[in-house]
């Protein structure tokens, strides 16, 4: 006998979903109602982290007995106990300072780390604690000692400054300018001059923006003891880079460079074009002379 066709069949009848058991909010707190069974230790939720300026930092009671447990608190797995803990680092920058320098470099890593913690409150209380540290040590965090730390804390702020989070990219930011206006220019300008090729854009962006900050606190004699032509072939690169932000910053550096080389010179314009035309590309140098012209 011929099968029927299963075409025009009813579908078969679905299996109803089975219900899930229902699960008590006595049960997801894990409380126990069993008289006969020890509780469980209650789960603590954190506090909100406070971002307290450098303004309203105060001094420590007792420094000299609290440096002794600061690296303890740093090294925390409790993050909110690393957040104190940096705010505390942060009052010996500022009011302790000779305390901390000893340690200086090994709170910086921590710093670093804490950086690169995806909580965002730990990240922001890090940067706050490096926009301090820079104010107060300055030029001594170029020591051997720190300069790697430093370097480190260099790249990260970078990075943070880069990312999406608006009020960590504004602390890094914040930071970065600090860190600008508190050490040096000239070595802080060879530290940044690497990340002005990086492979993201937008890290090319906040170093050029840093870079022309640092090119506003030099005088020509410093200008030259980094390189007038490794520093207007730098600038000619990063004004033809992918973002505004990067274009504008180099602009800013020929402007400053421009007002420096000519200073005292007769023929400004004719000084300045020949010394872009023997630094730098054709083109190049076509569009840096525009800058000025």
């Amino acid at each position: 006998m011929a099968l029927r066709s299963l075409d025009n069949a009813l579908p078969l009848t679905q299996e109803r979903p089975k219900k899930q058991a229902k699960v008590s909010v006595a049960a997801k707190l894990n409380v126990v109602n069993d008289e006969n069974v020890a509780p469980l230790p209650a789960v603590t939720i954190p506090e909100a982290v406070d971002y307290i300026s450098s303004d309203d930092l105060q001094p420590l009671a007792d420094p000299d007995l609290k440096i002794q447990s600061l690296m303890e608190g740093l090294e925390s797995k409790d993050w909110v106990k690393v957040c104190e803990s940096l705010n505390d680092a942060r009052r010996f920058a500022l009011f302790h300072s000779d305390l901390l320098l000893p340690i200086s470099d090994k709170v910086m890593l921590v710093q670093v780390k804490a950086m690169k913690n995806p909580r965002s409150a730990l990240c922001k209380t890090a940067i706050m604690a490096a926009s301090d540290i820079f104010k107060s040590y300055g030029d001594k965090l170029l020591d051997d000692t720190n300069s790697d730390a430093l370097d480190q804390m260099l790249l990260q702020l970078l990075l943070k400054a880069s990312q999406d989070k608006k009020f960590v990219c504004e602390e890094a930011e914040k930071a970065l300018k600090i860190m600008v206006d508190s050490i040096a220019p000239l070595p802080i300008l060879q530290k940044l001059r690497v990340y002005g090729t990086h492979a993201n854009p937008r890290v090319r962006a906040k170093a050029a923006v840093s870079l022309s900050q640092c090119v506003s606190k030099m005088e020509l004699e410093g200008m030259k003891e980094f390189g007038l032509v490794p520093l207007i072939q730098m600038a000619a690169k990063l004004m033809n880079d992918k973002l505004p932000e990067a274009r504008e910053a180099a602009r800013n550096m020929v402007s400053l460079m421009y007002k420096s080389f000519t200073e005292g010179e007769e023929q400004k314009e004719e000084a300045w074009q020949n010394f872009c035309q023997t630094s730098l590309s054709t083109i190049d140098a076509l569009a840096v002379v525009k800058i000025v012209s």
